[in-house]
């Protein structure tokens, strides 16, 4: 703006002479003394008004933080919900990948504990049951008087008895079992 006038100053003044150049010097003398006043009432009211537009921003500013800090602790507890899961589907899976491991594992074990002619525990509860049988019949024929027979026989067939269950005893001795 300043440049035009001057120009419209330059071209007066080549024709009117110095009537006009007091003219033009008197309407910038005005802008400039127009704008400069305008400064200062801007700068006045910056400083008057500074302090309340400052405290508009801070409460502007902790709005927004606390906005901000919700909504950052909602995502970090979607994610940790989510890493939560994964973790949970992770342990499963890795779990039965051990029992499957495990089972392979005793199978192999039992399979070359046989091999070695180590009794299973299934052969052991086999072979208690069948001298719990023993023993009951045992017991039952040592109850039962014999008709036929006198009484000194009785003593011999305890002893024929318990002559049979000491070999059988010295047999199931001679494997031994495996350490657990």
């Amino acid at each position: 703006m300043v440049k035009k006038l001057q120009k419209m100053a330059e071209k007066k003044s080549a024709t009117a002479g110095g009537l006009l150049d007091s003219q033009f010097a008197g309407t910038v003398r005005d802008s400039a003394q127009q704008i400069w006043l305008a400064g200062l009432g801007a700068f006045s009211k910056a400083q008057e008004e500074g302090g309340k537009v400052f405290e508009a921003l801070v409460k502007e500013g902790v709005s927004i933080q606390r906005k901000t800090q919700a909504v950052a602790e909602d995502k970090l507890t979607e994610v940790t919900s989510r890493m939560t899961n994964m973790a949970g589907d992770i342990s499963s899976k890795a779990g039965q990948h051990w029992d499957k491991l495990e089972t392979i594992f005793e199978e192999r074990v039992a399979k070359a504990l046989n091999k070695l002619g180590v009794p299973s525990h299934n052969d052991i509860d086999v072979l208690v049951a069948r001298i719990d049988e023993l023993n009951k019949a045992v017991a039952k024929l040592n109850k039962t008087p014999a008709k036929t027979a006198p009484a000194k026989k009785a003593p011999a067939a305890k002893r024929a008895a318990s002559g049979n269950a000491k070999p059988a005893a010295k047999r199931a001795g001679t494997r031994k079992p495996a350490a657990a």
